[in-house]
């Protein structure tokens, strides 16, 4: 996969998850507590890993490939 279509796949992930995130914070707080276990077990993961992913990226793959003895591509 090219790296531009993996960093696009990311940030939509990552946008998505973000305005659910928004929707959890700015609803009323009596609807939006039965969503916490949701929001906390998954949907925070989800974006903090996306968001990592698209910053540090670069680095874990060279990590990864160094570590597998594959040159990256």
């Amino acid at each position: 996969m090219k790296p531009n279509t993996k960093r696009t796949i990311l940030r939509w992930i990552h946008i998505l998850f973000g305005l659910s995130l928004l929707g959890y914070i700015y609803g009323p707080p009596e609807e939006t507590v039965q969503y916490l276990p949701f929001f906390r077990y998954f949907y925070m993961p989800v974006i903090l890993l996306s968001g990592l992913l698209m910053w540090k990226g670069h680095v874990l793959t060279r990590l990864f490939s160094k570590s597998s003895g594959t040159p990256p591509q």
